[in-house]
């Protein structure tokens, strides 16, 4: 990334830019003054797809750096009647608006965009498809290393729906970039090759006894055709590759749980580990809104539309 116009892949930043923004989320834990905006900001959120913790987490981050919000719903919008996304991204912008945060079904719907030249509002990727979701990485890396002070030489393990997340793609090629050493889990019929490069697949307990950070995954029916949903049982599931609380006492006592939620209770883990002493999942929320603090502080910076910390 040569500049911060934009937040779409987190694969696109520097070691140093990556971690210059998890200090900047850092600091806005810690209580740090978001810098002052130059001139009112319009932002808009869309989501083609159904959320509630990054929907929700990006709409405080916004309230917190002093942003207005305009509402637009994709599910009544002219988008229903055929219209691109790009002539409904010209609209926004035509109207006044400076950003957009964008989840959508699509897999890189953001790279048709980046070649049009008559959209340039600021773009963030809040979930493409089963591509990546950089925001959810940047909070998962701020938690992690909030726990452990570091990322480099930390054991990880993803595990559960590998096929259709794009959670365990993004986080994983982030984590071995930093030092992290990565380990997969789950069916294997679920494991993509993509993933050799990055670290090891094996069984649950092969790989728990090994792990610092344990991530679950959701399974993700929705992404699923037609045969293989109505072939999954969850209680099938959730014996064979399910974080029970027997194969959680294979895990180091200093390791942590992390999902990246909506939690299946009792499908990818058991429910009194969701609320245990090793889990982090709702502290990954609560770490979501300074993450996306200080993704969006970068955008505004670059574009001209906040002040600069001297």
């Amino acid at each position: 990334m040569t500049n911060w116009n934009n937040c779409l892949d987190l694969a696109d930043l520097s070691a140093a830019q990556l971690q210059e923004v998890l200090d900047l989320a850092q600091d806005y834990q810690a209580g740090k003054k978001a810098p002052a905006l130059k001139r009112p900001v319009y932002g808009v959120n869309l989501f083609f797809e159904n959320s509630t913790r990054t929907k929700s987490s990006f709409q405080m981050a916004e309230k917190k750096l002093g942003i207005d919000l305009i509402e637009v719903n994709p599910a009544t919008s002219s988008v229903q009647k055929g219209e691109t996304l790009s002539d409904t991204l010209r609209t926004l912008e035509a109207i006044g608006v400076d950003f957009a945060v964008i989840r959508h079904g699509q897999t890189g719907w953001y790279e048709e965009l980046m070649e049009n030249p008559y959209v340039t509002l600021g773009l963030f990727n809040a979930g493409d498809g089963a591509g990546v979701h950089p925001s959810q990485t940047l909070l998962d890396l701020l938690t992690i290393e909030n726990e452990f002070g570091r990322i480099d030489g930390l054991k990880v393990g993803i595990i559960g729906d590998l096929a259709h997340s794009r959670v365990a793609k993004s986080d994983a090629k982030i984590l071995k970039s930093l030092g992290a050493t990565l380990y997969f889990g789950g069916p294997e019929s679920w494991y993509s090759r993509d993933f050799d490069d990055l670290g090891t697949f094996g069984t649950l307990a092969e790989i728990l006894p090994e792990l610092d950070v344990v991530m679950m995954l959701r399974v993700q029916l929705e992404r699923f055709d037609e045969a293989n949903r109505d072939a999954f049982t969850a209680v099938d599931y959730y014996q064979k590759f399910g974080l029970t609380k027997k194969r959680a006492k294979l895990l180091p006592k200093q390791s942590i749980i992390m999902h990246p939620a909506p939690v299946n209770r009792n499908v990818e883990i058991a429910s009194e580990l969701v609320d245990g002493d090793k889990s982090r999942i709702f502290t990954q929320m609560g770490n979501g809104v300074f993450a996306r603090m200080a993704m969006m502080t970068k955008v505004l910076q670059a574009r001209g539309l906040m002040e600069v910390d001297k």
